[in-house]
């Protein structure tokens, strides 16, 4: 059988089912215990409990038709599920949902708690069983490992329930589920899914549970369950009690699942992951299929499609906007939306996705029900946004999303729009920004958030495939943007200067070329015969556009965090250009900080906040800088692709990035303490930023793996190709050593201190005892480092100017004297 391997990130996965092919002339495939064929009953009155249906379904109970029929009291005490045999061995997701949350636990209305997929079956002593259907592994039926599948992947049992009676002419049973809906810790009350919650609440211990309302509907039923429990708070050491709402789906799965599109790296997808077997392999094979929306167009417009017309899909994807979202608001979530038409269009969809307000006077809709899809509003202080999915675990098609939107994502994009867009922005210049301006940033998120909800992943590497200069240039930016994705984390264009006059809406992200080729790549509708046949087709069209436009490049900063090009908040093909560009707006923002930051009858609060934002913003830029020293470039090539798959940053951007570090940050960046702004925010004895950014980033040039690192790809590439360890050191002394150099010397209180880490790093190595480190190349080279430093030193003490550096520079050689003779 198949499980789904969860990839951690946005997506909702379910655990799941046993499935056949979509396609007719396709072999059937299976994953554990074969699902149980429709059973006609036999009715036996009186045998084994069995009742005649009129006694147990008597007139006084509520019956609802829908997937199944309910019956029910008013007060909701006692609850029969009547289900039919058409339904037995038929795959049903559950899906539990928080209808109603507690405050300060960090879940809230519309998220998921945990999804199963579960199928009922005739057990034997007259009862019907519910078992939870698990997808790992796959054979083909026809082969003779198929037996060995599913043998090894039983299925498990979860629920048992007695036959109360049987239903017309046979066809249905009926089961009382009152007791069971009321249990704390089953497949409907779980709750085991959601991080937050569970931290807060222990969700299987709750008591009191009550079922609130229960609504039926053709493809599934909605049971709304509250329950009390106590919550465990930071606040509250004891322990409050809290109370909770929860709403249970059930769902039927499609009979027939979607065919799979089978994922490939180079292309960003969430993917469900599975084991194959099968009689003619030679080693078991692992196979990923992407999540996405069934979208195909519909049977008459069939030949319009593949002659290239634009068609409308059968079943178009629709998101509602939660009622509780302020008003002025809603029209950007909703621009954020259908700003992803132009990219369904490039699969050959028109009105493929669009956004609507909830109707709610419509008595027919109901926001619990399964089949509406929602960016659900948070009443939260968190600054965030999120876009999940539920899907079909046997095919990767999505069912629904509830995108959950933070009320207070507001104050971040606010202080990064000032940050990063104020020098050139003068609507950015202001302590609170106008509707429009705040609209056009919910717009750009609300898109990145739909974009996890259709299925794709972050691409952290478009932006690296932006030439720095093209962010300073109005028609390359019309055109493509500063950067390809919007699945980037690449929030403003921060490169662009003043003097280049670019416009507001130029320096927000937008739907890119990437993005709309992973649309079209992720949704085209082929047409194979087999999901090997569509995986054939859909790599050969990767293969053909990468190597026509590097901007479609998809860069895996997730799984592959080692390679440069695939950071988060960046910007441009050349970090330390970027950031150097960044930096001087920053400094523009500094000397503005105190007007833009202004509140009426405020005391200084917006500005302390902002200030920190700009400290922020400086250290981002030195991440991003010093990733690429000792940093590797890996691209997926293909067998029979000659070209290298790991490559190492060029050694120009890797000298850059420490010529960097000498002139931004060793060199000290004395605009980040501007009295206008610190005497007014920090007192003398609060932490200071500036030495605290400087002293980290000694260490983490000075780190033993990146020394290590730095030899490795010398070896390998030669000093040609990459900076050498002899080079990097030299130009790491030149930062922070060349107050020694000269005849008179003098140095300044962050000088000392950088001094001080640069030989406490050294020594860190020399004197650690793990044999990764004391036994690896990093070690030799601390010590001869130490021992060059030292002549440094010594040659500097007859010239200093001053009795703070004298004093300085004895007791480094004092330490070093104490520490040599303790190795």
């Amino acid at each position: 059988m198949k499980r789904y391997a969860y990839i951690p990130l946005v997506t909702v996965m379910a655990s799941c089912a046993v499935f056949k092919s979509g396609n007719k002339k396709s072999k059937k495939t299976a994953a554990a215990t074969p699902a149980a064929a429709p059973v006609k009953a036999t009715p036996a009155p009186g045998k084994n409990g069995i009742k005649p249906y009129s006694s147990v379904i008597t007139k006084d109970l509520i019956t609802k038709q829908g997937l199944f029929t309910v019956h029910n009291t008013k007060e909701l005490d006692s609850i029969f599920f009547e289900i039919g045999d058409t339904l037995l061995g038929r795959d049903i997701l559950v899906v539990n949902r928080i209808r109603k949350a507690p405050g300060m636990t960090g879940a809230y209305p519309g998220e998921e708690l945990d999804n199963n997929t579960v199928v009922f079956e005739k057990g034997p002593n007259e009862t019907l069983r519910v078992r939870l259907k698990l997808v790992i592994s796959d054979a083909d039926s026809t082969n003779a490992i198929y037996r060995a599948v599913t043998a090894s992947n039983l299925n498990p049992i979860v629920a048992t329930f007695p036959i109360k009676a049987y239903g017309k002419d046979s066809a249905s049973y009926v089961i009382d589920v009152s007791k069971f809906l009321r249990e704390p810790a089953n497949f409907v009350n779980s709750g085991d899914g959601h991080a937050a919650l569970k931290r807060a609440m222990d969700v299987k211990t709750m008591k009191d549970l009550e079922v609130q309302s229960i609504m039926t509907f053709p493809a599934n039923i909605e049971i709304a369950i509250s329950k009390n429990g106590t919550a465990r708070l930071p606040a509250f050491a004891g322990g409050i009690p809290a109370s909770l709402e929860t709403n249970t789906s059930f769902i039927a799965l499609p009979k027939v699942p979607m065919q799979r599109r089978y994922a490939d790296e180079r292309v960003g997808y969430f993917a469900d992951v599975f084991t194959e077997y099968g009689d003619t392999q030679q080693k078991a094979q692992q196979r990923k299929f992407i999540n996405r929306w069934k979208l195909e167009p519909k049977p008459q417009d069939l030949e319009r499609y593949k002659r290239g017309e634009l068609v409308e899909p059968a079943n178009p994807i629709v998101l509602y906007i939660d009622p509780a979202t302020p008003k002025q608001w809603r029209k950007y979530l909703i621009l954020g939306v259908n700003d992803w038409q132009a990219a369904f269009e490039q699969a050959g969809f028109k009105n493929a996705i669009s956004a609507k307000e909830w109707p709610e006077n419509d008595t027919t809709m109901h926001m619990e029900d399964v089949r509406y899809s929602f960016i659900n509003y948070f009443a939260s202080e968190i600054s965030n946004a999120y876009g999940p999915n539920t899907h079909d675990p046997r095919s990767g098609e999505i069912i629904q999303t509830h995108i959950g939107w933070y009320h207070n994502v507001m104050q971040l994009l606010h202080d990064w729009y000032m940050v990063q867009a104020g020098p050139n922005d003068p609507k950015a210049r202001m302590a609170k920004f106008d509707d429009e301006l705040m609209g056009q940033l919910i717009r750009f998120v609300s898109s990145h958030e739909i974009g996890h909800t259709l299925g794709l992943r972050h691409n952290f590497g478009s932006s690296s495939q932006t030439p720095v200069d093209s962010l300073r240039n109005i028609a390359y930016l019309r055109k493509h943007g500063h950067t390809a994705s919007i699945m980037d984390y690449a929030r403003f264009n921060y490169v662009a200067q003043p003097e280049d006059h670019i416009p507001q809406e130029l320096l927000f992200p937008r739907i890119g070329e990437y993005d709309k080729w992973a649309i079209e790549w992720g949704y085209k509708f082929i047409g194979a015969s087999t999901a090997e046949e569509d995986k054939k087709i859909m790599g050969k069209m990767i293969s053909n556009r990468l190597a026509a436009n590097n901007l479609l490049w998809f860069g895996d900063g997730e799984s592959r965090q080692n390679d440069a090009r695939c950071q988060t908040e960046d910007l441009g093909d050349d970090a330390a250009k970027a950031s150097s560009l960044g930096i001087k707006n920053l400094k523009r923002v500094m000397d503005n900080l105190s007007s833009w930051s202004f509140e009426e009858g405020g005391q200084q609060q917006q500005l302390k906040a902002m200030f920190t934002q700009v400290e922020q913003q400086y250290h981002r830029y030195l991440v991003h800088v010093a990733k690429n020293i000792a940093a590797i470039n890996y691209t997926i090539r293909e067998d029979g692709d000659a070209r290298p798959a790991y490559t190492p940053s060029p050694k120009a951007k890797q000298v850059a990035a420490v010529e960097f570090f000498n002139k931004e940050v060793f060199t000290t960046p004395t605009w980040l303490r501007d009295p206008k702004v610190i005497d007014k925010i920090k007192g003398p004895d609060e932490l200071n930023g500036v030495e605290e950014m400087q002293v980290n980033s000694v260490n983490s040039l000075l780190d033993a793996k990146r020394l290590n690192y730095l030899m490795v790809l010398e070896r390998r590439f030669g000093t040609d190709k990459t900076l050498g360890i002899e080079q990097y050191l030299t130009l790491l002394r030149k930062g922070i050593w060349s107050d020694l150099n000269g005849g008179s010397v003098k140095i300044d209180a962050n000088s000392r201190n950088m001094q001080k880490a640069y030989l406490g790093a050294l020594y860190k190595i020399t004197r650690d005892a793990k044999p990764e480190i004391s036994e690896s190349e990093a070690s030799g080279i601390a010590s001869a480092e130490i021992r060059t430093v030292t002549a440094m030193i010594r040659k500097a003490i007859p010239q200093a100017a001053d009795a703070l550096t004298k004093a300085h520079l004895m007791a480094l050689e004092e330490k070093i004297q104490l520490l040599s003779k303790n190795l």
